[in-house]
């Protein structure tokens, strides 16, 4: 299985992205796929999990009601919507795939995770 996210770069505060992550060699569906990132000088934490095959979300505190993950299955794509952007929104974007279900607590922890993307910073300025 093979991720591949894109989308990010520069944006000022109170903009919007959009990244994406495309699953390769496996289909996506079955899988519970998660986004995390990483700000220099910080610990990886969650930011967002989706369960593929029942669409149910979850988000971090820090993001609800700001990001939106979603699936496409056509394309075998998850993509990470991010409205509102702060700067301390500013990190590498990491997707991540994980293959068995778990509870929704472990999705929130990226050593669950099996297939991790190459990330993709997103920078906010103020």
């Amino acid at each position: 299985v093979q991720l591949q996210a894109s989308g990010g770069g520069l944006v000022q505060a109170g903009g919007s992205l959009r990244v994406s992550c495309a699953v390769s060699g496996r289909t996506g569906t079955g899988y519970d796929m998660g986004w995390f990132r990483q700000a220099p000088g910080k610990e990886r934490e969650f930011v967002a999990a989706i369960r593929w095959s029942s669409g149910i979300t979850y988000y971090a505190d820090s993001v609800k009601g700001r990001f939106t993950i979603s699936r496409d299955n056509a394309k075998n794509t998850i993509y990470l919507q991010m409205n509102s952007l702060k700067p301390e929104d500013t990190a590498v974007y990491y997707c991540a795939a994980k293959v068995d279900y778990s509870g929704s607590y472990y999705l929130r922890i990226s050593a669950n995770y099996d297939y991790w993307g190459q990330g993709t910073q997103v920078t906010v300025s103020s």
